[in-house]
């Protein structure tokens, strides 16, 4: 069965905002739950969140959902410590996965069916990345084939999968995402965000 999984990402310390953003409130519920309960509406299997600051916080907020929860210990180090954690764990849950969506938590605009495309445009496409662009650049939510399993283990740092997207652009496909380009680092972020 072709199977498609997801990582979402949700280890930052929120730093500028002052207070985790995975669990900021947004159209009835959190952001986090925002983003999990659309990879399970999209059907995307495992659903992996990453955690690391606030990592007790979010295990509660998703303690009812059917998601596999997996504290990056190294999370300080950035976001490419947290797809190496998520890729190691998915091979050990779903070693026969065909290919996994990256996304993180402050992506409000994400829904099921965006993630749905993301999956369609790569069997109608072929290639074996597809990103999101928005806003002049590539970026999450992106889906990489199993054949850069490897490449996103070798990820180090603050590296994210930008820089795999950078190499790998021959590969690659976009769908456009006119709402990508919100995310949430500041204050006046989640303002304009809610009174939008």
């Amino acid at each position: 069965m072709h199977k498609t999984a997801i990582l979402i990402l949700a280890a930052g310390s929120s730093s500028r905002l002052g207070r985790p953003k995975q669990l900021l409130s947004y159209s009835g519920k959190t952001l986090i739950c925002n983003i999990v309960d659309a990879a399970i509406a999209a059907e995307l299997s495992p659903v992996i969140v990453i955690t690391g600051s606030s990592a007790e916080e979010v295990s509660l907020e998703l303690a009812e959902n059917n998601v596999e929860i997996v504290f990056n210990e190294n999370w300080p180090d950035g976001m490419g410590s947290g797809i190496v954690t998520g890729i190691k764990k998915l091979l050990q849950l779903s070693p026969d996965t065909a290919e996994v969506i990256i996304a993180v938590c402050d992506q409000p605009f994400v829904t099921s069916d965006f993630l749905s495309n993301l999956v369609a445009l790569k069997n109608k496409s072929k290639k074996t990345i597809v990103s999101s662009s928005y806003a002049e650049t590539f970026g999450t939510p992106v889906l990489f084939d199993k054949k850069h399993f490897e490449a996103l283990l070798s990820l180090k740092g603050n590296e994210g999968a930008k820089k795999l997207l950078g190499l790998l652009k021959d590969e690659m496909i976009s769908l456009p995402f006119k709402k990508g380009s919100w995310d949430i680092d500041t204050e006046a972020d989640y303002t304009k965000l809610i009174n939008d």
